[in-house]
């Protein structure tokens, strides 16, 4: 639900770009011949789009670095814990099962 009302104000404003600039604009490749005719908008929005997901892939690159120090210090956190639990787990309880007619020791009163 969130997400429509966050993506449809996006896509007005989208549709309202695409149908406000109809004119065919030229867009070719300087060292060859090669060109085509495309609506300006689509060449405007084709081309915010490419940069758009090339700096995203530039950010993801950066980030890489930080994500496995990251990964690695959540490994070494796990593995104090577990060395901490090992260290300060209460010794294990023995009980015995005095045989019949055994005299059972008292417990002393508290002073």
């Amino acid at each position: 639900m969130v997400r429509t009302l966050l993506l449809l104000p996006f896509l007005i404003v989208l549709v309202a770009f695409a149908l406000s600039n109809p004119q065919d604009v030229r867009l070719g490749i300087w060292p060859t011949d090669l060109s085509i005719e495309v609506p300006v908008s689509i060449a405007i929005l084709v081309a915010s789009a490419l940069f758009f997901f090339l700096g995203a892939l530039f950010v993801w690159f950066g980030s890489v670095a930080a994500r496995t120090r990251a990964a690695k210090a959540e490994r070494r956190a796990a593995a104090l814990e577990a060395e901490l639990k090992a260290h300060t787990a209460p010794p294990p309880i023995t009980t015995s099962i005095a045989r019949r007619g055994a005299a059972v020791p008292a417990l002393a009163a508290p002073k």
